[in-house]
């Protein structure tokens, strides 16, 4: 036997075995995802944050192949949510799913706040854009807006509006309807949409600005009353009710959104991953359809993007804060 070609002939074995062996490994630190992915909502269930997140996930797990898991961490308008997902690892299998007022009003309005949207969270995807509907308990005596205005400027302080939380959109959206009209109108904040919801129907507040999935399905069943919406054009989900600039007030247009972030330091690649698994789901006929029942529209943006459309919104808030304060 000659022992040099054995000698070579092991050394070759041994470099093809080890050459797999890395190309495993490396395949392995590449793979993404390789656990259930976990979905953080800073609001209670059942309000229109949750109906976005199921209306997504079921499709998300078919594109990335794991389960999806919602997890709730309600409080403080989204912020506690939003320091959840912060402290969490940064390897894409922990989202954050937030509207405009944990985005982008939150940190225009709190100098304090514990986290920064672009700091501290890496953008995957904007998924909707939703404006707001105008609502009132059934039992206030007014149909369109101009009544309530007129019903609620002569019982000043006497009408409640609920809110998900101090510096959400459903606090902002009334305060300046109230800057407006001039109306005098208690803030009465709760822990999340749904219990602020649930109270206006049973009339301890009476008056409450909410997306319009929730709004759409108990204005259509008598639940609640809505007045106006907050879009340039009437909602496809309420084409009988007029806009607020329809009602007579002026310049008034106020749409929010949804949209996808992860930890700070999420590696691209996850990042990446994520984003196409968002767009393709959203480009279904079907969700796209089923999304505009629900009262919001389809308005995929990618990762780039999307940080570019939140640096804009929160320069821009920030700077209709400050002519406001200075008036």
């Amino acid at each position: 036997m000659n022992l040099n070609k054995l000698s070579r002939a092991r050394r070759a074995a041994h470099r093809v075995v080890w050459g797999l062996a890395l190309a495993a490994s490396l395949g392995s630190a590449w793979a993404f995802p390789t656990k259930p992915i976990r979905i953080v909502m800073g609001f209670p269930a059942g309000g229109p944050l949750d109906q976005h997140a199921r209306l997504l996930t079921d499709r998300l797990q078919a594109q990335l192949g794991q389960p999806i898991i919602i997890d709730y961490k309600s409080g403080a308008g989204g912020t506690v949510g939003a320091q959840e997902v912060m402290r969490a690892p940064a390897d894409g299998h922990t989202l954050m799913l937030a509207n405009t007022g944990v985005m982008v009003i939150n940190p225009a309005l709190y100098s304090k706040l514990p986290y920064n949207t672009l700091k501290d969270f890496v953008p995957v995807a904007r998924t909707a854009m939703q404006p707001l509907a105008l609502l009132v308990n059934p039992k206030v005596p007014a149909n369109t807006l101009q009544e309530f205005v007129a019903y609620a400027k002569a019982r000043p302080g006497q009408i409640n509006y609920g809110s998900a939380g101090n510096g959400g959109s459903s606090h902002l959206v009334p305060e300046m309807f109230k800057t407006a009209t001039g109306l005098f109108m208690v803030h009465i904040p709760y822990r999340g949409s749904a219990p602020a919801f649930t109270d206006l129907m049973a009339g301890q507040v009476q008056f409450m600005a909410e997306s319009i999935p929730q709004a759409a399905q108990y204005h259509k069943q008598g639940k609640v009353r809505a007045l106006a919406v907050t879009s340039r054009e009437r909602s496809p989900a309420l084409p009988d009710v007029p806009t607020v600039m329809e009602s007579g007030i002026k310049n008034f247009e106020v749409v929010g959104f949804y949209g996808f972030l992860a930890p700070a330091g999420t590696p691209k690649e996850a990042v990446n991953k994520l984003s196409e698994a968002f767009k393709a789901v959203l480009s279904q006929p079907d969700i796209k359809t089923r999304m505009v029942a629900q009262g919001a529209d389809p308005a995929f943006l990618g990762a780039d993007d999307f940080a570019k459309f939140l640096a804009a919104e929160l320069s821009s808030l920030q700077n209709s804060l400050q002519a406001i304060a200075q008036r």
